[in-house]
């Protein structure tokens, strides 16, 4: 156990001794992510819109009616159409877009919140602009396409996309790159201390004597300054 005890603090007083060392690494390695991030990476932008919907409005036979439930099953089946090329395609001829449907897809995602009838779509992009464009053509054909495939008219825009002149991007995060620089610096420096330990093989201190010859110290000459 105390063997234990001397290890642990002298591997305690290892980064104690080249903490400056460690933490300049750190440093560099945070630097570096965000200088990658603001340089290098290209800004995504995110823009959205919501829709509500509702079954179609028939005619009440006997006791039965809508219900939320009914509605809710359709949700499902609305994502799926949302993000599918019959859509999309006529989204890409409207603002005659250099991408196919299936690029496309990889940029919108569509959400929904348990027990709610509210589908938001999300739409990533380079361009602030063209993310806001896309979101509301989704929606507005969205709109109009599923009148003519499911004969039914139950889908109502909530809330349309709109540019905002302090509109961030989403990605990349520049918190959470410089958070993984930090630890990777960190780490690194860690490392490096360590290793730098291990293959120094001088003797600094009677204590390393001791180690090495495995015998007693009987006597240690102090340093004198010289005239």
């Amino acid at each position: 156990m105390n063997e234990e005890t001397l290890d642990l603090k002298g591997l305690f007083n290892v980064l104690r001794k080249k903490l400056l060392l460690i933490l300049a690494i750190t440093f560099i390695f945070m630097s570096a992510a965000y200088l990658v991030s603001y340089f290098f990476l290209t800004p995504i932008y995110q823009s959205s819109t919501q829709i509500l919907v509702n079954q179609e409005k028939v005619q009440q036979q006997s006791s039965s009616s809508p219900t939320i439930e009914s509605d809710l099953q359709l949700i499902n089946t609305y994502s799926e159409i949302i993000k599918s090329p019959a859509i999309l395609s006529i989204v890409i001829d409207e603002l005659k877009l250099n991408q196919r449907a299936s690029q496309l897809t990889d940029k919108v995602t569509v959400e929904s919140s348990e027990n709610s009838q509210v589908i938001t779509i999300k739409v990533e992009n380079t361009s602030p602009e063209t993310a806001v464009e896309i979101a509301n053509t989704i929606s507005d054909v969205f709109q109009e396409e599923i009148q003519r495939v499911m004969k039914v008219d139950n889908v109502y825009i909530l809330s349309r996309a709109e540019l905002i002149d302090s509109m961030k991007p989403v990605k990349p995060k520049m918190k959470i790159m410089m958070a993984i620089g930090a630890v990777i610096g960190l780490t690194t420096g860690v490392g490096i201390t360590f290793l730098r330990n291990y293959l120094d093989t001088t003797i600094k201190t009677e204590d390393d004597i001791e180690k090495l010859l495995d015998l007693p110290v009987l006597g240690v000459i102090g340093s004198f300054k010289t005239k």
